[in-house]
């Protein structure tokens, strides 16, 4: 088995890289984020609270949840390595969808379980799609609402929908990880569900809140599926400050608002530029973009174009998509510097 790989996010000559690689937020934390985790610092010598009460409590507040069924994690990343040690063994089945979260693949390698995949038509998650892949022995179905490295999202309804067809012995994972962006006329929490007992869904601190290096993830569990997934979770994982960071972030919620609007306009600025280009955007509701250049000859060279002018993306032909660049979101400067490169670079194939 392969190590998870990251994206190469060096630059040549040395220069200075604007990574957009990664889907990280275009922001720094918020001063008050800063000014807790500054403050936190004088208890530093003390393990951190294995409970996350005070990140529980502001997480369920928001959310109107029961801070019980709440695990915290090093990034939703530790709770899915989590569940899937408490829960499958190498005589069972996953299955995800084509262009799901590539390190649940790399979890299936570990766990030794059978791997099935469901095709994912116009760049979309399809139930009807999915539901054709299930098989006897399946026990985890994973998905991510919205996609990455797609941006799409289907609605919740029909994760209702899936979660119904299922059978009832049959863990169902969603992954939210970029929920905050989608607009709200279009999103209904389905954090109910995990209340059947069936399910669990899965969120992160990385994104909207813009703590990706300080590894906060949270999940919403089942009661039975919470204690055993909590024999296998460090209890220490979430260190001290990235507790008092995610807390206060989470308890801030106008400048998490207020970051997802100022995204979404340079998002929408940027797919409307490369669209005049002629290039394809599939529509997205994250903080990046997935970029079609129909040609992988082509990908690779607006990469390497866009690499010469520090501006490092994504290739995606990991993904099974070798003609596509994923364009994390970041600052107004960086998006029209993206789109005038992008721009310089057309006209360059063309000459």
């Amino acid at each position: 088995m392969e190590s998870y790989a990251l994206p190469d996010i060096s630059t040549p000559g040395g220069l200075e890289p604007i990574v957009l690689a990664q889907n990280e937020h275009a922001y720094p934390p918020s001063q008050k984020v800063q000014d807790a985790v500054k403050a936190a610092l004088d208890r530093g010598q003390l393990y951190p609270d294995s409970e996350w009460v005070e990140l529980r409590g502001a997480i369920a507040a928001v959310h109107n949840l029961n801070p019980d069924n709440i695990v915290c994690g090093s990034g939703s990343m530790e709770l899915m390595s989590s569940l899937m040690l408490a829960f499958l063994s190498p005589h069972d089945r996953l299955l995800m969808t084509q262009y799901g979260y590539l390190f649940m693949r790399t979890l299936a390698k570990l766990v030794g379980v059978t791997l099935d995949v469901a095709a994912e038509p116009n760049y979309r998650v399809d139930i009807d799609v999915l539901l054709t892949e299930l098989k006897p022995d399946t026990k985890l179905v994973f998905i991510v609402n919205p996609g990455n490295p797609c941006g799409s999202v289907i609605h919740n309804d029909e994760i209702r929908r899936l979660r119904e067809a299922l059978p009832d012995n049959l863990l169902l994972l969603v992954d939210e990880a970029y929920a905050e962006f989608v607009d709200d006329d279009f999103y209904q929490p389905i954090f109910d569900l995990a209340e059947l007992g069936n399910t669990v869904i899965t969120r992160t601190f990385s994104k909207i809140y813009g703590l990706a290096g300080l590894r906060v993830g949270w999940g919403y569990f089942p009661d039975q599926v919470r204690d055993q997934v909590r024999k296998v979770l460090n209890p220490s994982s979430v260190s001290s400050l990235s507790q008092v960071a995610a807390t206060t972030a989470m308890q801030d919620q106008q400048t998490a608002v207020a970051a997802s609007r100022q995204i979404a306009q340079q998002r929408d600025f940027l797919s409307n530029a490369i669209s005049q280009l002629g290039l394809s955007v599939v529509p997205s509701q994250t903080n990046f973009i997935l970029v079609d250049f129909i040609t992988q000859q082509k990908a690779v060279s607006a990469f390497n174009y866009l690499r010469e002018h520090r501006l490092v993306v994504r290739p995606m032909a990991g993904y099974g998509l070798p003609t596509c660049l994923r364009i994390t979101i970041g600052t107004e400067e960086q998006m029209l510097l993206t789109a005038k490169t992008l721009t310089e670079w057309q006209g360059q194939s063309y000459e």
